[in-house]
């Protein structure tokens, strides 16, 4: 069951599907930035081996990802493009608490709210996007967002009793929530 606080608006659908093309170059972006996170934590924390499984296997999956989200943007004839942050993750991070394991799992725990907020947007879009090609894309991605939202949430309870980090996640959820509140309108998995 995904952790989050708020539900997507409806304009939020309304402006994805009406800027397709801009949400398939974020969510190909999301997904760059996912596998290297990913990698970047196994390197931040080598002393922990019990990371290392799952997040290479969640940086392949992401990696294929893009992989996919580049040929349906090729098919379309979209370029790839650059694009600004939209200030959602470094928000979130914003609260990442010092010392260890507190930060390690805030870590895992944000993972696991971005994951949460993909997971139902992918499902906004599976169930209403008028392309039935793109809706299935959508509709596969979306089953990976939840078990990647799983993974880091199973992680971050290796370090720390299940009521303590339910009780974490909950606290990130709501400060998630606020940070999509602040956020301007923007044709954004994350925004």
């Amino acid at each position: 069951m995904l952790c989050l606080r708020s539900r997507t608006e409806p304009e939020w659908l309304e402006r994805a599907i009406g800027h397709t093309n801009e949400i398939l170059i974020d969510h190909a972006h999301c997904e760059r930035k996912a596998a290297s996170q990913a990698l970047a934590m196994l390197a931040r924390y080598p002393d922990r081996p019990e990371l290392v499984a799952p997040l290479l296997a969640l940086a392949r999956e992401e990696l294929e990802h893009f992989e996919l989200v580049l040929a349906i943007l090729h098919q379309r004839q979209v370029p790839m493009d650059s694009q600004a942050p939209s200030g959602y993750q470094a928000a979130l991070h914003a609260v990442v608490r010092k010392g260890m394991p507190e930060k390690l799992i805030d870590l895992l725990l944000i993972a696991a709210l971005i994951e949460a907020r993909s997971c139902e947007r992918f499902k906004l879009l599976a169930d209403h996007h008028p392309d039935p090609v793109l809706a299935k894309a959508f509709r596969s991605l979306l089953e990976s967002e939840a078990r990647h939202h799983a993974v880091f949430v199973r992680l971050a309870e290796a370090y720390q009793d299940r009521v303590a980090v339910q009780t974490r996640l909950q606290q990130l959820a709501e400060h998630e929530r606020q940070v999509l509140e602040q956020l301007p309108p923007m044709p954004r998995i994350h925004a």
